[in-house]
């Protein structure tokens, strides 16, 4: 590679990888910027010991954390389903149990009663059991933290057990496989969250959509604009170390990140000092059958609900 050198870095996608490398980089005091992982432990000062043992931020994010991923899904919840009661399930992943925690302690919160909290493994095949006991409850909800692994069968499941409860989860489950793996009619009607701003459908991005169609044949969701974006702040930050004249090092792009103010395709890009993005917008989508689309576009089989209310 000769002379080059890594000055930031962008991703990773999922909160379990952030968490092995945050270490890693932070004694290398190196940037890195994720677009899609959501963990609150990454950036919270009372973990720093293990994830910043080198002292700086260098995990930032152009989307929002589970800390309100969560508590604005129990919200929504609350305000807008007005369910009086939920059953709380996770995968028992970083990203599942976070998310799950930070949504029922929100629902207490709101005044929903939480009736259990269970952890599905991802690997078991069934879960009729978990759900039978969610049926004896009489719970009005069902909200679920992990990714489609354990999502396939318990949508599948649930859609044979408790068919007429609400039903949601994060951006773990705002994804194809709802509908090419679960599939409908189970899939029909779950909520699910975006840790972001809806904005693919802004007439502002039309040409950037089509461009980003033309190159890769598939339409964008918003987690490739918060790619587009994290991408964005970390060529912001080496200009900016150009610009000031000092030695374009990891350490001084890090300390570009922590400053840096972009209008991104979302909007307004600036980090608090842990390095978590400054607004909390969390978007609710849910899933809708319309027949005449494929199955795998989520712009046509999932439906844009708007902005959970936010703690």
């Amino acid at each position: 590679m000769g002379d080059k050198k890594v000055l930031a870095n962008v991703g990773p996608e999922m909160s379990g990888s952030g968490k092995a490398m945050a270490p890693i980089l932070s004694m290398a005091d190196l940037a890195t910027i994720t677009p899609s992982s959501t963990a609150p432990a990454l950036t919270d000062p009372q973990f720093a010991g293990e994830f910043v043992p080198g002292g700086k931020p260098i995990y930032f994010r152009t989307v929002t954390t589970d800390a309100y991923q969560g508590p604005n899904m129990a919200n929504f919840y609350a305000e807008t389903l007005k369910v009086p009661s939920v059953y709380v399930l996770d995968d028992s992943g970083a990203y599942g149990v976070g998310l799950a925690d930070a949504f029922a302690a929100q629902a207490k919160v709101k005044g929903i009663k939480v009736l259990g909290r269970d952890r599905l493994d991802p690997k078991a095949a069934d879960y009729s059991a978990v759900l039978t006991k969610i049926k004896a409850t009489n719970a009005a909800s069902l909200y679920y933290g992990g990714t489609m692994q354990a999502a396939v069968k318990l949508v599948k499941q649930s859609y044979q057990i408790v068919p007429d409860i609400k039903k949601g989860g994060g951006d773990g489950i705002l994804s194809p496989e709802m509908m090419t793996a679960a599939g409908f009619p189970a899939a029909e009607g779950w909520y699910a969250t975006n840790a972001s701003p809806h904005v693919v459908d802004d007439p502002k991005l039309a040409s950037w959509v089509a461009l980003y169609f033309k190159t890769y044949g598939v339409q964008p969701d918003d987690y490739a604009i918060t790619s587009y974006d994290a991408a964005l702040v970390a060529i912001a930050a080496i200009k900016a170390v150009i610009k000031s004249g000092e030695p374009l090092t990891a350490s001084n792009v890090r300390n570009a990140v922590q400053t840096v103010k972009i209008n991104g395709l979302q909007g307004p890009i600036s980090f608090d000092k842990y390095g978590d993005l400054s607004t909390r917008v969390v978007a609710v989508f849910q899933f809708k059958q319309n027949k005449a689309a494929p199955l795998a576009d989520m712009d046509k089989q999932s439906i844009y609900i708007g902005v959970a209310p936010q703690s």
